[in-house]
């Protein structure tokens, strides 16, 4: 099995639920004692934040670029972001590597096309929801992706202000639901969870319509791409 580098810490929170699922996955499928070989590199997320909220995006791809590349140096044989938002600035990063980048909506638009999925609802931070990197990757595959038409502001800053520091409330989470009910209203037909976070919200059993977590998915692909 090949070793995984993950560039983690956008919030630890979800990179921590990577580790788990990678592992998980890798017994799953390797069985006995087996777990995933992974080197991560977690950065300080408040200044990667302030790229964001900057607009320095440039700036935030050149250092995760100088990240990934440590990473191939230090082994890495498969890179991941554990991240939808920075997926932004995934041209830069992988601009130089020599080894696969799993980027994070592929597996899950894989997943949805296998359901047989056309319209989605997507929710995740502002940036996500609001910038075109990630509708427009979705669209190359087929896939028509709705956002929120409200809320977007609020749903944002859930993310970072709550779910980021593990918090996790009923008031959020009934926001979030509202969200995706006025998604399907409108013909989602499914719902991706572009915030790696989200997952610490919303469930199959709280969604009107089916949920696709981009980070079990994401990890899941990575363990597939180890093993390729």
């Amino acid at each position: 099995m090949k070793t995984i580098g993950l560039i983690g810490g956008m919030s630890w929170e979800s990179t921590a639920h990577y580790y788990r699922v990678m592992n998980q996955e890798a017994a799953r499928l390797l069985g006995g004692l087996h777990s995933a070989p992974v080197l991560i590199h977690s950065v300080d997320f408040a200044p990667i934040a302030q790229m964001q909220a900057d607009g320095d995006w440039a700036g935030a791809g050149q250092q995760l670029a100088r990240i990934a590349l440590q990473l191939q140096a230090a082994g890495a044989k498969v890179i991941g972001l554990a991240t939808n938002t920075m997926h932004v600035v995934a041209e830069a990063i992988t601009r130089d590597l020599d080894v696969p980048f799993v980027h994070i909506a592929d597996p899950t638009s894989d997943a949805l096309l296998a359901d047989g999925f056309s319209t989605v609802g997507l929710l995740g931070t502002r940036f996500t929801m609001e910038m075109g990197f990630y509708r427009e990757r979705l669209a190359d595959r087929g896939l028509n992706a709705l956002i929120p038409e409200v809320d977007r502001t609020n749903l944002n800053g859930i993310i970072y202000e709550q779910l980021c520091r593990g918090i996790v409330t009923e008031q959020s989470r009934a926001i979030y639901v509202g969200a995706i009910e006025r998604l399907a209203a409108r013909g989602a037909e499914a719902v991706i969870l572009g915030c790696t976070e989200i997952t610490m919200l919303i469930s199959d059993d709280v969604s009107p319509i089916p949920v696709y977590d981009t980070t079990d998915l994401h990890a899941k692909a990575l363990i597939a791409a180890a093993l390729a």
